[in-house]
């Protein structure tokens, strides 16, 4: 795993000390030597992982870490605080500030090697959705991404996993200000409700009798439903090896016992805000992209689709030296029905064409909604003659049945008119394409609606 990580301290030697250790794990290494200096790195570099130290002059790694978290361009990067600073209060202040972990001095080279990995595992989720997001601005609806990232205070849903019951009841008692807790001691069934219901954090306690938690950890990582969901592990001090492990499998964070309920909750919140942010990433990504290419009355795809897919199926038609159609509808006299049934009444009709259209043809068409009445349906792997009967069986199945409108039950009777055409390989272009569908429907209008024009050239 290769990832560029920003170490921040004043004292030279502890810089090349983590520099050298991240380097042997083949990391990239930047340096900085001062909070301002660190700032300015994020904001012109790609950074994945801040190793920030807390004691520096001018600006101290709390403001720093405030600093990056508060800004939308680098609140997204992961921050482990390593400081000579080993008390509760210290690691509660840091995680306050949006740190997402604290590591003491003299730090154990597996702890953070295996932190670090763990973090840029998450870093590089983000970064997925977070391309994915400009993505959908880049093709002009950025506004839907700005309609808030989710509520960071409302209640978390969490399910703590713990055999032995004063301990789960504690850790149920320290989450309560922060979450709504259910408790689960067989860790199959916990596997089950994680998988059902909507948690945002699932807290496994380590002590089982004769079950590895760790299994429990693994199970949710490889269940699609659970993927994502993060796992906080509770552990003993003494159990290092095992939470080197777990945070090897996927697990988020971990706590220690004694349990300090601070700490906690401030991991809990960590966890809780990065899923939220990614959730809402995520659901961004799937509206967006589907309103920017979907037609929102008859479902089918739209003309921006259209025009950035046609392109790719042609192109590839020309390259695999395969057929490629295309036809274009027009619902007859569409007009009169607006005027004779009102719009509701107009739409109607479109979405029931729309149902036979996309019933007459393959999973491989194209079927889109070109604007207003015209629809057009691109056939790959397909000849002139092939889609021609296909445009006739479309046309046949628009005026074979009558078309339900308005609310009291009354049909009206509805044709089509189709313009087909095939791509001529050796000096075809889209857009001939489909001007040589749009001329034979024209013909087709012009020659009495109701039929199929084919044309050849």
């Amino acid at each position: 795993m290769t990832a560029r990580i920003l170490v921040v301290d004043d004292v030279p030697a502890n810089v090349k000390l983590l520099q050298a250790r991240l380097a042997a794990e083949y990391f990239d290494v930047l340096t900085a030597g001062s909070g301002l200096e660190a700032l300015e790195t994020c904001e012109n570099s790609k950074v994945d992982v801040v190793l920030l130290d807390v004691m520096m002059p001018d600006m101290d790694g709390f403001e720093v870490c405030r600093r990056l978290k508060g800004d939308p361009a680098t609140s997204h990067i992961p921050v482990v605080m390593v400081t000579a600073l080993d008390q509760a209060s210290d690691r509660i202040r840091g995680l306050e500030a949006g740190a997402d972990d604290f590591l003491t001095k003299p730090v154990n080279d597996l702890q953070l090697i295996t932190r670090v990995k763990s973090l840029v595992r998450l870093k590089m989720l983000t970064d997925e959705l977070r391309l994915r997001a400009a993505t959908t601005r880049n093709i002009g609806i950025e506004e839907m991404l700005a309609r808030g990232a989710g509520d960071y205070s409302e209640r978390a849903r969490v399910l703590v996993v713990d055999e032995r019951a004063p301990s789960a009841q504690r850790i149920a008692r320290l989450l309560e200000p922060f979450a709504a807790v259910d408790v689960e001691a067989d860790p199959q069934i916990a596997l089950f409700e994680a998988a059902e219901k909507p948690y945002e954090c699932v807290v496994i306690a380590t002590g089982f009798s004769d079950y590895d938690p760790l299994r429990l950890c693994s199970q949710l990582r490889s269940i699609d439903r659970t993927r994502f969901l993060p796992i906080i592990l509770v552990a003993g001090e003494e159990e290092e090896e095992l939470i080197v492990r777990g945070l090897d499998l996927g697990v988020n964070d971990y706590v220690t016992r004694p349990i300090d309920a601070q700490e906690l909750g401030a991991r809990l919140r960590t966890q809780v805000k990065r899923k939220r942010y990614n959730d809402h990433l995520r659901a961004s990504v799937t509206q967006t992209i589907e309103m920017a290419v979907t037609d929102p009355l008859t479902g089918l795809h739209n003309r921006r689709y259209l025009d950035s897919h046609l392109e790719t199926l042609f192109d590839r038609a020309l390259a695999r030296r395969r057929p490629l159609s295309l036809m274009i509808t027009d619902i007859d006299r569409f007009k009169s029905i607006n005027d004779s049934w009102g719009h509701d009444g107009g739409d109607q009709v479109l979405k029931e064409f729309a149902a036979r259209l996309r019933r007459n043809v393959r999973g491989i068409d194209l079927a889109c909604r070109f604007g207003g009445e015209e629809f057009v349906v691109v056939m790959p792997d397909t000849d002139g003659q092939i889609a021609e009967r296909v445009a006739e069986r479309i046309r046949a199945e628009i005026a074979g049945r009558p078309f339900p409108v308005g609310r009291d039950g009354k049909s009206i009777e509805v044709t089509v008119s189709v313009g087909v055409a095939a791509m001529l390989p050796a000096h075809d272009r889209v857009a001939d394409l489909l001007k040589r569908a749009d001329t034979a429907l024209y013909e087709a209008k012009s020659a009495g609606r109701n039929r199929v024009v084919a044309k050849a050239a």
